[in-house]
């Protein structure tokens, strides 16, 4: 079984930081690009950010540009997305995806492999 399985998700404050892991299973991540994406209630799944096999391509959207970052960790087969100064607005269940035909983009449809999700909570 192929699996990416997320993890690092809660509830935290406005303001406050987090940190997302995304492990894989079952294969290496050595030769993947990776994406993270968010879906709300009654919202579309949009992509956040995402990272070349290597590490050496990064994209983020507009909206967390500047307080997110994304990074890997190939030695350790996991991504992460830190998350800092979040809003009430970044509140989603987030996922990591991973593929190897197309190169990093924040379009669904260049994406392989999902996690399951992790929700993440940002409330006073």
């Amino acid at each position: 079984q192929l699996q990416l399985v997320e993890s690092g998700g809660g509830l935290v404050q406005p303001g406050g930081s987090l940190r997302l892991s995304c492990a894989a299973s079952g294969f290496t991540l050595d030769y993947y690009y990776i994406g993270w994406f968010r879906q709300a209630p009654g919202k579309e799944r949009e992509g956040v950010s995402c990272i070349s096999s290597s590490g050496g391509i990064t994209r983020s959207a507009d909206s967390v540009k500047g307080r997110f970052t994304i990074a890997r960790d190939n030695a350790k087969n996991t991504v992460y997305l830190q998350m800092n100064s979040l809003k009430p607005e970044d509140t989603a269940v987030y996922y990591c995806a991973a593929g190897s035909s197309y190169a990093p983009g924040l379009f669904r449809a260049l994406y392989d492999y999902w996690g399951q999700g992790t929700q993440v909570t940002v409330s006073s």
